[in-house]
């Protein structure tokens, strides 16, 4: 299942993630009933992380699977810990750790709070394993060490044998990796061998259509009717219909793609009236009208005026 020949939905991390924290909380970390307060709501904090990280330009730096969670303590008090979560399904850039160290430390200036950070790397790269950053200058060192979890690394056989629901999303994640050139028949009966994994596991209802949205969705086929056999199938396993029409993932992946065209008609907009006000105003300048008068009607700087030849 080479990224050339089938999609991989990394998207879809985020809202599997949302929809399983707590199996998540639970499955990285042995003590975690004893930490975290369960019985409290969690909060997921994407706006203010995109506001501390916003997108580059031309959405070179989009990361989509990027998850700032609220957690809070069992202990009573008013703290709280801030889980920054991330997914890496390629090596990228390779400045993963850096990377990390920047949303560490300015998640901490913003909130004032404990910060975990979990690395998830769900690329095929044995080699690639970023867990640390260091920076060192003249006698002065900085480490930064957080949580890195390879999928290439897990064993197969020990995930088939994890009661918690999450163990479920990292074997889809691991079984994309280890058989990336099957059929569209062979993708089928890992999707069916997966939705079994999932329904041997005690979940609710929300998370169990989580995970089944997962599955089935995280590796498309190459042929699209295919799909729509699967869930077919599925029906008829259940004798329900499974599938609930649109997701709300789905339905929030489309809106920012509309979000996101509006942006740039919008950008483009603004430039073009940018570049019309600036052709005025060489114009006005041409023609010997004053800077100050010039400024005055059509907004723009006296430097930017200047500028203008």
């Amino acid at each position: 299942m080479s990224r050339s020949s089938r999609r991989i939905d990394d998207p879809i991390w985020k809202s599997i993630i949302e929809q399983t924290f707590g199996h998540f909380l639970n499955f990285f970390f042995s003590n975690a009933r004893e930490i975290f307060d369960f019985d409290r709501e969690f909060e997921y904090l994407d706006k203010e992380f995109e506001s501390l990280f916003p997108p580059e330009p031309n959405n070179k730096g989009v990361r989509y699977v990027d998850k700032l969670v609220k957690v809070y303590f069992r202990d009573g008090s008013e703290q709280f810990v801030l889980c920054h979560v991330e997914v890496q399904s390629s090596k990228g850039k390779g400045d993963l750790a850096q990377r990390m160290f920047e949303y560490f430390y300015r998640i901490s200036d913003k909130y004032k709070v404990p910060v975990t950070a979990i690395a998830i790397l769900a690329d095929g790269n044995r080699n690639y394993r970023p867990a640390i950053y260091v920076q060192e200058f003249m006698g002065t060192s900085l480490t930064y060490r957080f949580n890195s979890y390879k999928i290439l690394d897990q064993d197969e056989a020990v995930l088939r044998t994890n009661d918690n629901p999450f163990a479920v999303v990292v074997l889809t994640a691991l079984l994309a990796i280890l058989h990336r050139n099957v059929t569209d028949e062979q993708l089928k009966e890992i999707k069916h061998d997966l939705y079994g994994e999932m329904i041997k596991r005690e979940m609710d209802k929300d998370t169990r259509q989580g995970i089944y949205d997962f599955l089935a969705r995280y590796v498309s086929f190459k042929n699209q009717t295919m799909f729509t056999i699967f869930e077919k199938e599925v029906e008829v396993k259940t004798g329900r219909n499974t599938t609930m029409g649109t997701r709300e993932y789905l339905l929030e992946k489309a809106k920012n793609q509309e979000r996101a065209k509006a942006e740039k008609l919008l950008e483009q907009e603004r430039a073009k009236a940018e570049a019309e006000k600036r052709a005025i105003a060489l114009e006005f300048k041409k023609m010997g009208v004053s800077i100050a008068d010039i400024a005055k009607g059509t907004g723009l700087s006296i430097e930017e005026i200047d500028s203008l030849v």
